[in-house]
């Protein structure tokens, strides 16, 4: 599936989401559960520190020498020990990275302790080809990302740790985008009938897209 065709996308696991353009440029987001080495990764977006979000041995099999990788501040000492080539950022915030543009959006939960405000961790809104892709974290419907700007918006919909199906549903027909794909669920925590339960409660005018097998 594609917005353009000049990207695929792809939902690895749980939240592990591949964007490859045409030109063979690979961005990874929380690599999790690889199945194969492929040290294909020119850019990866960690949304923080949690063990199925920022996996060593995950990471390892998609990196290679020019990787470049994006994390909130708070990962700063795990990635130097990892001897990474790392660019830290702050929530609320835009950057560049290798001509990619992108935006910090904060990452947190309201109801639950699983994911402090205080900690800075962070979703991403990245730009290719005139199309934005919204990556989320792990969060809550929090007010900051009901202001989101974006074309295609991945949602965690397993609960616990994060939004629920109706919760990631609410939060998707306010910000509108033209597509919108289920994450975090059927793994670590929920089932697989929780992708379809978000899609059933989206608004007819945006299109839902379950990518995890």
């Amino acid at each position: 599936m594609t917005m353009n065709n000049l990207v695929k996308m792809e939902v690895i696991c749980q939240s592990a989401i591949k964007l490859t353009t045409t030109e063979q440029f690979s961005i990874y987001f929380d690599p999790y559960n690889i199945a194969k080495v492929t040290h294909d990764a020119n850019l990866v977006f960690l949304t923080h520190s949690h063990g199925d979000h920022f996996s060593v041995s995950d990471l390892n099999k998609v990196i290679n020498a020019e990787t470049k990788v994006v994390a909130p501040i708070e990962m700063k000492e795990a990635l130097e020990k990892l001897g990474l080539d790392f660019m830290l950022v702050e929530p609320n915030q835009h950057y560049e990275m290798l001509n990619i543009n992108f935006a910090t959006i904060p990452a947190y939960n309201i109801d639950k302790p699983f994911h402090p405000k205080a900690n800075g961790w962070v979703g991403y809104v990245v730009e290719l080809f005139g199309v934005k892709y919204y990556i989320s974290g792990d969060l809550d419907l929090i007010d900051e990302v009901k202001k989101v700007v974006c074309d295609v918006a991945f949602v965690p919909v397993g609960g616990h740790y994060t939004m629920d199906p109706q919760q990631a549903a609410q939060l998707i027909n306010q910000i509108k985008p033209k597509l919108a794909i289920p994450t975090h669920y059927g793994s670590v925590v929920g089932n697989m009938q929780q992708g379809a339960e978000f899609i059933a409660c989206l608004q007819s005018d945006i299109e839902g897209l379950c990518l995890l097998k």
